[in-house]
């Protein structure tokens, strides 16, 4: 099924780069209207344009740039007049003459003035102005007396039944892709989302993704050649007559350019979205190989896949889409070596202007490659932390405790210190009286830690045996007895929150009390010492 979509997806990129420029004539459509073209004359330049019947070129003309439109409409005007009373006034006659006027041949058909063909037309067809005369004359009796064929009625009913042929084919064909579309959205099912937080959870949820935007890819395609069978056949049809001819020209003269614009901006969106499920199956041949996001656990491995992923799309998106504006450019006639050559002078100007921006890449491509922190953990960067919301190429995005979303560029990324990466730890510091009994009190701590790690909760966020350390100072407010619990990534604080509850309540039980600060005074002043014994 994928390869019959990469076909589908081959053959519109054909037609997108099959088509020519906006001042090149389209050969396929040789009725379309070609833009002047200017001769070489600097003082007093020449253009030319076509003189058209029924929507097909008969001849050119040429003249000043100035006086080309009024000549040309003063033509196509006389001509229409000849070719209406030729077609509708039901004499046979068609009589061409060719006269002299001022040394130039002037063409009669039927008694009416047609045109003179003057020395510009002549030297755009490099011929002598008489043999260009007879050569549009000859040229004319064969079109108009084809125009005048195809008004017949047997000649409509014909045509009719071709457009009555190709509506149908249009229509079977439209049938065919929709029920080839609904075969193949039946056929891929709906994925299912996972749920379990594994490695294996992992590389599903990344399938996932891949199915959604294949299927994506599939549905903008389908749409695409529904649009293009409609379009294709309908333009065929408006040219099967001599009526509508004219109107297949207009129709392709205003739609030529949005027509294009859409299928590159189209084509640009489904292929930005097949290169996201291109770099979803990356990063699961990653995951499954265990070449780079092989990690201790599988919500760290969750945090690097999250973050090389939304990376590498954004920079496969941003590239994309610069393709694909250079593409509509191509499409529409532009020259884009030029701007390429001033993008490459802008280009250097800004990054010699923008070291910073340059900084602030290299470094947060280190900072991905390395691992050092992903979305989602909680790092501290100089005198701000906070949980990673938001990492790109330029800046990293904290949310602190009080809410506060912090920006961080990446070049100012010296130091950091990463508080969830593969293990955490929840350092505990508890006083206790020097009245304490201090081996029944180590004894005490040391049972609520071993007690709360063999329930099945807490013991899925603890990953070791607590350690209770010991003694780890004397203070004003008594014995600190220090205690470590190694813990899953982000889960110190919770371990520590419920692990302090439940030792207040054990504490209190065995008369325990958590010393408040004291403070002796010692007074070494002899006359105040002899002043309070006698009083």
């Amino acid at each position: 099924m994928r390869f019959k979509f990469l076909g589908i997806t081959s053959a519109m990129v054909i037609t997108i780069v099959s088509i020519p420029k906006a001042t090149a004539q389209i050969p396929l459509l040789p009725y379309l209207s070609t833009p002047s073209s200017a001769a070489s004359s600097a003082k007093d330049p020449t253009v030319s344009e076509w003189v058209y019947l029924d929507g097909r070129q008969l001849f050119q003309i040429a003249a000043s740039k100035n006086d080309v439109s009024q000549r040309l409409q003063n033509i196509q005007l006389n001509l229409q007049q000849i070719s209406q009373d030729y077609f509708y006034s039901g004499n046979q006659k068609f009589d061409i003459k060719i006269l002299k006027v001022n040394n130039l041949p002037v063409i009669y058909i039927n008694e009416k003035y047609l045109m003179t063909v003057n020395s510009d037309d002549a030297e755009l067809r490099q011929l002598d102005p008489v043999t260009l005369a007879n050569q549009i004359a000859g040229d004319l009796q064969k079109d108009l007396a084809t125009a005048k064929a195809e008004r017949q009625t047997h000649y409509l009913i014909d045509q009719g039944k071709i457009a009555g042929g190709i509506a149908l084919v249009v229509i079977l064909s439209s049938l065919l892709i929709y029920h080839w579309q609904r075969r193949s959205l039946k056929d891929s099912g709906e994925p299912i989302s996972p749920s379990v937080e594994t490695d294996e959870s992992i590389t599903t949820q990344l399938n996932y993704q891949q199915s959604e935007h294949l299927a994506e890819v599939k549905k903008r395609l389908f749409q695409l050649t529904q649009t293009g069978i409609w379009g294709c056949g309908s333009f065929v049809i408006l040219g099967l007559f001599p009526y509508t001819r004219a109107l297949q020209i207009a129709v392709l003269a205003v739609a030529q350019i949005p027509l294009k614009v859409g299928i590159v901006g189209l084509g640009t969106y489904v292929v930005i979205r097949f290169s996201y499920a291109l770099i979803d199956q990356f990063t699961t041949t990653i995951i499954s190989g265990g070449v780079i996001l092989k990690s201790g656990n599988s919500e760290r491995t969750q945090l690097r896949v999250s973050t090389f992923s939304g990376v590498t799309k954004s920079i496969t998106t941003l590239l994309l889409i610069g393709v694909g504006i250079l593409i509509a450019l191509i499409a529409l006639g532009i020259d884009i070596i030029p701007l390429l050559a001033g993008a490459g002078l802008i280009g250097v100007a800004v990054s010699l202007a923008s070291q910073n921006l340059i900084k602030d890449a290299i470094n947060g491509f280190l900072i991905i490659l390395e691992d050092q922190y992903a979305l989602g953990d909680v790092i501290t960067v100089g005198d701000v932390g906070g949980l990673v919301e938001n990492l790109n190429l330029r800046m990293t995005q904290v949310r602190d405790a009080e809410g506060r979303l912090i920006t961080i560029p990446n070049s100012e990324v010296k130091i950091v210190a990463n508080l969830s990466s593969r293990w955490s730890r929840a350092d505990l510091t508890i006083p206790v009286s020097y009245q304490t009994d201090i081996d029944h009190a180590l004894k005490l701590i040391t049972d609520v830690a071993v007690d709360m790690n063999q329930e099945p909760f807490w013991k899925r966020q603890i990953l070791e045996k607590p350690s209770i350390l010991g003694i780890d100072n004397f203070s004003e407010r008594g014995m600190m007895i220090r205690v470590w619990i190694k813990t899953q990534p982000l889960k110190q604080w919770d371990v520590a929150r419920e692990y302090r509850r439940r030792l207040k309540i054990a504490l209190d039980q065995a008369g325990i009390a958590i010393p408040i600060p004291q403070q002796a005074i010692w007074i070494n002043d002899t006359p105040l010492l002899s002043y309070q014994e006698n009083t």
